[in-house]
């Protein structure tokens, strides 16, 4: 294992109650965690304040990404000064975010180094659950803890969900932003024409495209305040070296996701069963999301029996991608919210 500590501060946002907390100095860690598969590591960080002694379950949050871009370079893109991962970690949480295999920092399996059509998909679903959970081990040796908080986006609610249903003894809370379900319109995320191969490639334009799809033609120009988009795409595109070699520059994602996609919710079949999942749960979702429009959470909601003080929140003016908007506040505080009201009995 690879660790690397930067200690830095956050600016507090003029909320008062959380303006000390925010001022607070923050560690940050790095780290390569071996997967049991050889030769696969999987790339981990970590922030939580200095001060930060003791770790309580209901403290410990894993955030994972989704079908195509990584967790590092989203959940911990510093805009106005902040990254959600600061926002949370200042709150007093010790949160960590991983980039599944063939993403972001984590080891390419060895079918990326060859033509994507010379083999069939790789990274599905089933793979990237073993990888959260070999992650979740991790943290909870680490810290001596019993439970961590799960925290999806996209296709990550999927594989957060699907882990939880499968270990719910190691999960104290769930939230799920942007959850897919069955489907009832088609994907956004395709792989072009001809025989599904190993990985995709996705450009910058595309990028942007996919991301301004449903949004208002009156709106657009305003949703993503200026340099956003080119902060996020400049440290998402980097992750992939190999891929900015290519004419033009791409950034290659595993397809396994697609094929997933594929066998299950686009062919009416669920991946998951939500009736399995025993932990309070949260859907938070924006209106304006065309990747995971809000009819998918909002049909998967009821399924959610036996998940105690579940709750599903809609945000408005949002897309896929909120995050990384104008609004994005609205996301942290709903989620905050949400993990806050463990408070210390877990």
């Amino acid at each position: 294992m690879i660790a690397k500590i930067i200690i830095g501060s956050l600016l507090g946002l003029a909320v008062a109650s959380a303006a000390a907390a925010q001022n607070a100095p923050l560690v940050t860690e790095e780290m390569m965690v071996k997967s049991p598969d050889p030769g696969i590591e999987i790339y981990v960080r970590n922030k939580r304040p200095a001060s930060m002694t003791a770790f309580r379950p209901e403290r410990t949050v894993l955030f994972v990404h989704g079908a195509t871009y990584p967790a590092h370079a989203a959940f911990d893109l510093k805009l106005d000064g902040q990254s959600w991962m600061d926002y949370i970690a200042a709150r007093g949480y010790d949160v960590y975010l991983i980039d599944i295999r063939g993403y972001g920092k984590s080891t390419r399996p060895k079918e990326m180094a060859e033509d994507a059509k010379n083999n069939p998909p790789i990274v599905r679903g089933e793979t990237a659950v073993k990888d959260i959970g070999t992650v979740v081990d991790f943290i909870l040796a680490r810290r001596n803890i019993s439970r961590v908080t799960l925290l999806g986006w996209s296709w990550g609610s999927t594989l957060m969900a699907t882990y939880t249903s499968q270990n719910a003894g190691k999960v104290a809370r769930l939230a799920l932003y942007a959850p897919p379900w069955v489907r009832q319109t088609a994907s956004l995320v395709t792989a072009g024409p001809g025989p599904l191969g190993a990985y995709r490639t996705v450009r910058r334009d595309q990028a942007l495209e996919r991301w301004m799809t449903g949004v208002p033609e009156n709106k657009k120009a305003t949703l993503i305040p200026a340099g956003w988009f080119d902060a996020w795409a400049d440290m998402t595109f980097a992750s992939d070296p190999e891929g900015a070699k290519m004419n033009p520059p791409s950034l290659r994602a595993p397809n396994g996701v697609v094929q997933d996609g594929a066998e299950f919710f686009g062919a009416g079949k669920p991946y998951y069963d939500p009736a399995k999942i025993t932990v309070p749960t949260l859907l938070v979702l924006g209106e304006w999301d065309r990747d995971t429009p809000t009819y998918m959470a909002q049909t998967l909601f009821p399924l959610l029996v036996n998940a105690p003080g579940k709750r599903m929140v809609t945000l408005a003016e949002g897309t896929h991608t909120i995050m990384m908007e104008k609004n994005r506040m609205e996301l942290f505080r709903a989620v905050q919210a949400f993990l806050d009201e463990a408070g210390s009995g877990s």
